[in-house]
């Protein structure tokens, strides 16, 4: 029997040979199992760091091959030759997928033809709706817009400076923590960031003290829920109706289980002891009344309060473990990075108003989520028959916005696969439209939360790195591996080394 092909820009895929990205593995040779240098090893100045990304198939793979790949990270499912075109078509069994790369297309498809491709795709929707049910991530059309106008206000960016004490105290605990371990404590980065992150965002939502005791429980479910969730839809990629149920496993199940009663517990809780004066998410959403002056139900509370904690804990955890991986392997940035936070803090906890007086800090962060994009496919389903740059897309397709090609795009960006923080310096801001940079999506579904995710990870970085370096255990090799979001594998073994201020 002849194996199933698919296309890509009309070309027929076969297999063929590998070829790395510039530098695959740990910035070693280009060997997707090359030994890590030693820690203190790296780049010595701006231009010279490549990080590592997955190796990149010299022409697509065939179909069946493809399935496994996305299956086990998305990431490796791009050739060479898609990260500088502007516009990509590819057709998997009976789905055709459409992909923007270039800043006009993204513009047109995101925010002009927004009604059109407001939807999230079918592998998105229902991987999420067993635990996110009609929540403002997945829904659309009359829900989502009634949704995004009570929730966009409640953490709006001019609410970030009312939750910015909350951010600084569970760092500075961090921090302390950090300090009791001792000199040269070993720490896996990665479970250290998302454990900080995740208490950040349940002290957010639920408020301090539930957030503190409720932490560790919601984590861990939603851990398990994404560990066990299926990256391809199979039903819609074989174009059966979107009705048809889909599996959900046991572990899913009892996942799904754990975190509705975690958050109805919260939710009663908050209610019992509600108190006057302490911003939370959660009392925003028990006020928060519709266009029609009704309250939200008790069941899409939950729902939104279960978007706000996986938009914001995985995704800010993610490139806060990047980051600190990044900054390992270039020494020119860490000094850099410790001469402004030694300038403008000199030693003290930063205010609200510091972290505009960051600029190098903040330039680490957006070139770490240029580079490694917490979510880096935005996938869409076309509502209705349309055009894209002028090709058809036809309804029931897919239009992607992919971030991880947009920013490593060598027609818009120069060195595109080198960590350069410098290209964020300045009034150019990497020197792209709002369109050529999308971290947080783009158009009306934009990330509501952004100003909170990037003032959070820079409030993070500043506060740790006054204190302290990490440097990567000797022979790690770190990998970008993509299911829903994008993680350093599954570990990320660091070493803390504290330093001391500049003289």
């Amino acid at each position: 029997m002849q194996r199933p092909t698919g296309t890509i820009d009309g070309e027929r895929t076969g297999d063929n040979p590998a070829a790395g990205c510039p530098v695959a593995g740990h910035g070693g040779a280009a060997s997707a199992t090359a030994e890590a240098p030693a820690p203190d090893v790296g780049a010595k100045a701006p231009g010279t760091y490549v990080p590592p990304c997955p190796m990149r198939p010299t022409a697509p793979p065939p179909v069946w091959k493809l399935i496994g790949l996305a299956r086990r990270n998305f990431l490796s499912v791009w050739p060479s030759s898609a990260f500088a075109k502007p516009w990509l078509r590819v057709a998997v069994l009976r789905k055709q997928i459409f992909v923007c790369n270039s800043p006009d297309l993204v513009q047109e498809a995101f925010v002009r033809k927004h009604d059109t491709f407001e939807r999230k795709s079918a592998q998105m929707r229902h991987a999420l709706e067993p635990l996110l049910g009609d929540g403002l991530f997945i829904s659309d059309g009359e829900t989502w817009r009634r949704r995004r106008q009570i929730v966009g206000p409640i953490i709006h960016a001019s609410k970030v400076r009312d939750f910015f004490p909350v951010m600084a105290e569970t760092i500075a605990e961090r921090r302390a923590a950090w300090e009791a371990a001792g000199p040269d404590a070993p720490v896996d980065m990665l479970q250290e960031m998302a454990h900080l992150t995740a208490e950040i965002i349940c002290r957010t939502i639920f408020g301090r003290q539930l957030g503190r005791d409720y932490a560790a429980e919601v984590v861990n479910s939603f851990t398990d829920y994404q560990r066990h969730i299926d990256q391809i839809d199979l039903i819609s990629l074989l174009g059966l109706p979107d009705w048809l149920p889909r599996r959900r496993g046991r572990a899913i199940r009892q996942a799904v289980a754990r975190i509705d009663r975690v958050l109805d517990e919260i939710i009663t809780s908050y209610e019992a002891r509600r108190r006057d004066g302490e911003t939370s998410v959660i009392g925003g959403l028990l006020d928060a009344r519709d266009e029609d002056g009704k309250p939200l139900s008790r069941e899409a509370i939950r729902n939104e309060a279960a978007v706000i904690f996986m938009a914001g804990h995985e995704t800010t955890a993610n490139t806060l473990a990047w980051t600190w991986f990044l900054l390992s392997q270039a020494p020119w940035a860490r000094a850099a990075l410790k001469d402004e936070l030694d300038t403008v803090l000199a030693g003290r906890m930063p205010t609200y108003d510091d972290v505009a007086r960051l600029p190098y800090t903040r330039a680490v962060i957006e070139e770490t989520l240029r580079l490694y994009p917490p979510v880096p496919i935005l996938a869409r389903e076309a509502l209705a028959d349309e055009t894209v740059g002028g090709v058809a897309t036809p309804k029931g397709s897919l239009v992607m916005v992919v971030p991880w090609l947009l920013h490593r795009n060598p027609e818009l960006w120069p060195r595109a696969d080198h960590f350069e923080p410098e290209r964020f310096l300045g009034a150019t801001r990497g020197g792209q439209s709002k369109f050529g940079y999308v971290p947080f999506a783009i158009g009306p579904r934009i990330c509501a939360g952004l100003a909170f995710g990037l003032t959070e990870s820079i409030l993070s970085l500043a506060i740790l790195a006054q204190g302290f370096e990490a440097r990567l255990e000797p022979g790690t090799d770190v990998q970008p591996v993509c299911r829903l979001t994008l993680r350093p594998g599954e570990t990320l073994p660091m070493r803390l080394q504290s330093r001391a201020p500049s003289a």
